[in-house]
Formats: structure tokens, sequence, C-alpha cells
């Protein structure tokens, strides 16, 4: 229970109660972090049915509001970081690491949270319209069994997050996990059976343009995952 609090607490910021901890217990609460989506997603959820009660689009942006403020934008800090690197490096890898590094947001940041909260709104919308709730509260879940794919698989950028996570990742983490992803995507909301796929597309991105996984490609990975899941269930209720 212990390495699930301490990714409750490094995931969102729900009240948790203190525990002692070192950076084993820290790197292994990566194992967790999908109940946190479960978490996440049911307050997403929870808050687009509250929102409702005045209209659709309240609903969306009652639930776009919660899923920043439970993750306190955590991820798009990220997504902020991985834009200004990629956009401003130029195919210097010094000077990508130097951006990725700098705690400022540029314009690249700027623009790519900007998309970013506009997509969720307007895709939130359209979910909220088809009242597609359970398939809004599984996203979060889903999108967060991608970093231990990327942990396990992609090299470290530097000696930060990233490293700490890739040994904590186990075969038995990563099989467990994908069987409760199809059975979601089974029985559940078939539009999560896209993940692997945006997954990969997204590690082989990392890959070649930035050399590998950190801290901030966790968490663009993660938004560009939730937004692209968000597609993928819009899809799905247009074609059932």
């Amino acid at each position: 229970m212990k390495r699930l609090i301490l990714a409750i607490q490094f995931m969102t910021r729900l009240p948790m109660p203190s525990v002692a901890a070192d950076a084993e217990d820290f790197a292994a609460s990566i194992r967790w972090f999908p109940v946190t989506g479960l978490i996440v997603g049911a307050l997403v959820s929870g808050a687009a049915l509250a929102g409702t009660v005045v209209d659709d689009w309240a609903g969306a942006l009652a639930a776009l509001t919660a899923w920043i403020g439970v993750t306190v934008a955590l991820h798009l800090d990220g997504l902020a970081d991985v834009a200004d690197a990629a956009g401003a490096a130029h195919k210097d890898q010094a000077r990508l690491l130097a951006v990725l590094h700098d705690p400022h947001i540029g314009s690249f940041g700027v623009v790519a949270i900007g998309l970013q909260l506009i997509a969720k709104l307007v895709l939130l919308h359209a979910l909220v319209e088809r009242d597609a709730l359970l398939a809004i509260a599984l996203i979060p879940f889903a999108a967060r069994i991608a970093p231990l794919g990327w942990a396990r698989w992609l090299p470290p950028l530097h000696d930060g997050l990233g490293a700490r996570f890739r040994h904590a990742v186990r075969p038995i983490d990563l099989g467990a996990w994908a069987l409760a992803l199809m059975a979601a995507a089974l029985f559940l909301s078939p539009s999560l059976s896209v993940l692997p796929f945006v997954a990969l597309l997204w590690a082989l991105w990392l890959k070649r343009r930035i050399g590998g996984i950190s801290g901030d490609g966790h968490g663009a990975g993660i938004e560009i995952s939730e937004t692209a899941l968000l597609i993928a269930a819009i899809l799905w209720t247009l074609l059932r």
C-alpha cells in the first residue's frame, strides 16, 4: 500500500497520509500509475456528469477543470517542455537537453498547452454529448499504463526520473496491466485497444527525435495518449 500511496501522491494532489519511503519505493510506485488513472478518471467523469445539469459544454468544462485540478497540470508541464525542446533544438542534442532542463516555458510550450486544452475540451464535449462517460472514466487509466512500457524499453536521457523508473518495471507488471487493458477494451470500452499503437508511435518519436525518455517524456506521452484515446472513443461512438 505504501507504493500505491506514493503513486497517488506523485500523480495527483489528493490528500494522502505521509509514508516513510526510500528511492526504491518511489521508483516502484510506477507499477501503480494505472490505479491513479482510475481515480482521475472517476473524478473527471463525475465532474462531467455534474456539469451536465447545466448543459453539455458545462459538463465538458467541468471535466477538463477536474482533469487539470486533480493532476495539477503535471503532465501538461511535460508536454510543454518536450514541445520547447523539440522546437528549439534544430537537431542539436546538447541544445535539446538544455532546453528540456530549462524550467521556463517558451512559445512552443505555450502553443502546445493551448492546443491540448482546446482539443480536450472539444473532445470531452463530443463524448459528454453522447453520454460516453464510461469511456471518459477509463481513458486516464489506459494512458497511465503506457509509461511502464516506455520506462522499460526506452533509454533514460539522464540520471533522473526516467532512469529510476526503468529498473522498477518488471515483466509481470507489464503483463498484468496489459491483461487489464485488454479486459477493459473487450468488456467496457473498445476504443482503448488503440493505446498500444499510440504508445508505440510515441516511443518511436522519442527515440528518434529526443533520444530517450525522461519525466517530461512520460508526462507528454500521457497527455498525447489521453487525447488520442478521446478521439478513438468518439470514432467508436460514430461507428457502432
